[in-house]
């Protein structure tokens, strides 16, 4: 848990969940935290013992301790984008998230999209930019219309997304998004209600989870609508039998067609009855109400 990105704080609470819901009676549970100046083990009265990097192993009171597997609940880099994935990997120690490469694809929202779009997977009208690009307003706007949305390419927790309504606002926007990535993605405005899916596969079957609906308080899902109480998560979505059915069908095609690994979860807008997707997390936010009784039964 913990990560180098901007979601760190997120991803202490979801391995936080994580540590607490597993079974003691079949897990010996021990908390990572991987930053940028340091990897330890956390014990539980908070005392730090450093990570050797050379085989990810650790020494407590002389005794030093190799881990079996790793539950990974680091959003963001390096956690989210595939270099931790490589790392044990190469250390041969299984691990619960996705591969390196589907990790490093998912993450990067524009390849994502780019992927997916031969298998008829709907997306946003979308238009790139790189830092240092000229901006040039009047091309954006004639390509994604307004209201549109500027986002980091490689982030999530909403952190650096912002909705514009107005011209004037666009630079302001890009400006925001830099400071998380050095590329972004700016999307049309899809008017509809907003599904998150998670699939994941277990035992070599794949299985996509029950339908949620998004209801923001806000003007888009951001990071205060996620984290801070500003919306409503309603399970199972209020969407017809038929969209659900459409929805779950094309979570479980770009599962699939991607090569998935472990669980994930995808956002859509529904639109005219057409889920367009917006992205897929491979380390999805850890919530107490939704993992006690799933990992009640995962560790069977």
């Amino acid at each position: 848990m913990g990560g180098y990105s901007s979601e760190f704080e997120i991803s202490l609470k979801s391995g936080n969940v994580v540590y607490q819901f597993l079974d003691k009676n079949k897990f010996i549970g021990f908390r990572i935290h991987i930053f940028k100046e340091k990897w330890v083990y956390v014990d539980d009265k908070e005392a730090e013992f450093p990570i050797d990097k050379n085989d990810f192993s650790v020494t407590v009171n002389g005794a030093k301790i190799n881990f079996d597997c790793v539950f990974n609940a680091i959003h963001g880099t390096p956690g989210e984008d595939g270099l931790m994935q490589a790392y044990f990997e190469l250390l041969q120690i299984p691990q619960t998230s996705c591969d390196y490469y589907q990790a490093a694809l998912t993450f990067n929202k524009r390849d994502l999209l780019s992927v997916l779009k031969p298998y008829g997977i709907k997306t946003a009208t979308s238009y790139y930019l790189n830092k240092g690009e000229h901006i040039d307003t009047a091309e954006i706007i004639t390509k994604v219309g307004l209201p549109c949305f500027v986002k980091p390419n490689k982030s999530g927790s909403s952190f650096g997304i912002s909705k514009v309504k107005t011209a004037n606002e666009l630079p302001i926007a890009i400006g925001i998004a830099y400071q998380e990535d050095d590329e972004i993605i700016i999307e049309s405005f899809l008017d509809g209600t907003e599904v998150s899916i998670g699939v994941i596969n277990y035992k070599g079957t794949v299985t996509v989870l029950p339908i949620t609906e998004i209801v923001t308080e806000n003007d888009f899902f951001d990071y205060e609508a996620k984290y801070q109480g500003k919306s409503q998560e309603i399970t199972p979505a209020r969407i017809s039998e038929e969209m659900t059915q459409k929805v779950s069908e094309i979570a479980k095609r770009a599962y699939e067609v991607l090569k998935m690994k472990g669980f994930s979860r995808s956002e859509f807008i529904l639109v005219n009855e057409e889920p367009y997707m917006l992205e897929m997390n491979t380390i999805p936010g850890s919530k107490p109400p939704l993992l006690k009784p799933y990992f009640s039964d995962y560790s069977k």
